[in-house]
């Protein structure tokens, strides 16, 4: 089933960009919406897209990264996650991601589920991947402005973190929701 689609698409009748810098673009919009009327002042937020990856181990436990996260001025935990780059398909950002970040390569890998993070506000898509028995081959190899700590948990511990607000990170939740949804552990 596809209830997505664009029957009630607005006009853009001028776009203005505010901002235009690598990791934000903000645009001001003037929009015609389908009635007629006008919206003189929209703001869109443009980013690339984003993954991030459920990994577990062959001895099925899950690798989690804790990092400060600016914004809310919180160390957080989440799973592995990153920008797509130009040139790179979903499935390449996320191994590339995962093993950038973690060490950890290799398993069986599917797509688990594309998110918008906000649909009123931005532009991109968050593409989520699970990979099922992943192992640690490499050291990590940070961008200069990462600080991450890698460990691994149980699945207990993850639902539990879920269970009691600790991942905040709502497009690192929802895959993982999903995935204790589905498989019940």
């Amino acid at each position: 089933m596809d209830t997505i689609n664009e029957d009630r698409k607005w006009k853009i009748l001028s776009s203005e960009y505010l901002v235009r810098r690598p990791w934000l673009t903000a645009r001001r919009d003037v929009a015609q919406l389908p009635d007629g009327r006008i919206n003189n002042e929209y703001y869109v937020l443009e980013y690339p897209d984003w993954v991030n990856v459920i990994a577990l181990t062959r001895d099925g436990q899950m690798v989690l990264e804790r990092q400060y996260r600016h914004g809310l001025g919180k160390t957080c935990y989440e799973i592995p996650c990153g920008v797509i780059e130009e040139g790179e398909s979903p499935l390449e950002a996320a191994r590339r991601e995962l093993l950038e970040e973690t060490g950890y390569a290799g398993g069986e890998w599917k797509e688990w589920m594309t998110l918008s993070p906000n649909p009123a506000t931005s532009t991109n898509l968050a593409h989520s991947f699970l990979a099922v028995g992943v192992e640690k081959v490499a050291g990590q190899s940070l961008d200069a402005t990462e600080d991450i700590e890698v460990s691994l948990h149980s699945k207990a511990f993850v639902k539990e973190l879920l269970d009691n607000n600790q991942i905040l990170q709502a497009l690192m939740a929802a895959p993982l929701l999903k995935y204790f949804m589905d498989y019940g552990e």
